[in-house]
């Protein structure tokens, strides 16, 4: 899961779109349809390096919003430009 991915991410897109930037869910809920959980952890011995998680939520076929550990670049920049006012 990279920064470009949830860039890509964008309401409205349909399940296939997501599948197709994002790769399979680790998990579908069989209980929630509407939700996908992906996770990517790093780790070097015991050592955990990395661990990205992102949930996706879709209003039947439709990308509804998302959480992730990674927020969308305009996020980043919008911060960035707060800060330096």
């Amino acid at each position: 899961m990279t920064q470009e991915m949830v860039d890509q991410l964008k309401p409205g897109m349909t399940r296939r779109q997501v599948r197709f930037v994002l790769g399979t869910p680790l998990v579908e809920d069989s209980f929630n349809e509407d939700r996908w959980d992906y996770r990517y952890v790093f780790s070097r011995g015991d050592v955990q390096i990395l661990d990205n998680r992102l949930t996706v939520y879709f209003d039947g076929d439709v990308l509804s919003h998302f959480d992730s550990k990674i927020p969308p670049s305009s996020e980043i920049s919008e911060d960035v430009e707060t800060e330096s006012n």
